[in-house]
């Protein structure tokens, strides 16, 4: 079996990974073990729709925990930039589109990308296009679907 790829998250990713692994762990796997029990206990099966939307939460559970598991075991660090100079992993870039409302990203690893928090991975199109870009500097982000957009970094943290 091949070894995982390693998942670079920052210190605050982690952190919430862990957050949420101990609580699927600890309360939501044996609350949903507690459900199936009781399901079980209403007798047949085949047509119990508590007992099957239970497993159902259950195999979901699961497989998160599992996805959280990998990543706290394959974790790499991505630390705070030294210098503000340019966009690096873990830096917070404001930046503005033509005409639109100031924006403000964190550059992140994947397993913590949530644009709609403020969070870009790296590895997206606004990610890859922003690293090593300055201050003042315009960039052209180039979409998955083929367009193209341009951006000006206003400020790196």
């Amino acid at each position: 079996m091949a070894a995982s790829p390693d998942v670079p998250i920052t210190p605050e990713g982690l952190t919430e990974v862990r957050r949420e692994l101990e609580h699927l762990v600890r309360v939501r796997r044996p609350d949903i073990v507690a459900r199936i029990k009781a399901a079980r206990e209403h007798g047949d099966l085949s047509e119990n729709f508590e007992y099957h939307s239970a497993r159902n939460e259950q195999s979901f559970i699961e497989t998160r925990i599992r996805e959280l598991e990998v990543i706290v075991k394959n974790h790499v660090l991505i630390e705070a930039p030294g210098a503000r100079d340019k966009v690096e992993l873990a830096s917070t870039v404001t930046l503005v589109e033509e005409d639109g409302p100031e924006e403000k990203y964190r550059i992140v690893g994947p397993a913590e990308a949530d644009p709609g928090a403020g969070r870009v991975s790296f590895e997206s199109a606004m990610g890859r296009a922003l690293l090593g870009h300055r201050v003042g500097e315009d960039v052209q982000v180039h979409t998955p679907a083929g367009g193209i957009y341009t951006v000006r970094i206003l400020q790196i943290e």
